[in-house]
């Protein structure tokens, strides 16, 4: 790959998240230029990715959410071989991190709801070797800065980012991108 996923993320840092038939046409008629898509099955990803590559988007596929496919890295090559996708999201650090041998962009989810979670978030990302984190919720400006502070790769909030305000502040906190289902926010 010839660019990195932060140079896409710093040129495109509204990241729209893709949840269902309703959102895959509207991103089709926005500006938005990268995708994190957060359905489909074995049966139709590829037909859903062939869809939006052709409408020059970036795509990111969640395997944690593609039904028909467990939790093993067989996931990731199905993706890069079978899908035109240009990278991954997960929660699962050997699947982010299978993404990267691969040559796929990477990106590690973390929900962070409570202290445990942001304890780990630096131990797991040095396992995953991730390109990039993604925090949810991503509306909370202190915890980003926190988790700036603990990780030397960029950082997407998403979740509940809901309108210009919370993209805002996410991207001062120390964002670089912000990911959003809210068709709004990919506005922006």
């Amino acid at each position: 790959m010839d660019r990195t996923l932060s140079d896409v993320l710093e040129a495109h840092p509204v990241v729209a998240s893709v949840k269902d038939e309703e959102d895959l046409r509207a991103v089709l008629r926005s500006e938005c230029s990268v995708v994190f898509l957060l359905y489909g099955s074995l049966m139709n990803v590829h037909e859903l990715v062939a869809t939006l590559t052709t409408a020059g988007k970036t795509v990111l596929v969640n395997v944690d959410l593609l039904e028909g496919f467990g939790s093993r890295e067989v996931v990731v090559t199905y993706v890069r071989e079978r899908t035109g996708a240009a990278g991954i999201l997960s929660s699962k650090a050997h699947l982010v991190r299978a993404a990267r041998e691969a040559g796929l962009f990477a990106v590690h989810r973390f929900f962070l709801i409570d202290s445990l979670s942001y304890r780990n978030l630096a131990r797991q990302v040095r396992l995953s070797r991730a390109d990039c984190v993604e925090i949810l919720p991503g509306c909370m400006p202190r915890v980003i800065g926190w988790v700036t502070e603990d990780i030397d790769i960029p950082l997407i909030a998403g979740g509940l980012v809901c309108d210009r305000q919370d993209v805002f502040a996410a991207l001062k906190a120390g964002a670089t991108a912000v990911a959003s289902s809210n068709h709004d926010v990919w506005a922006m």
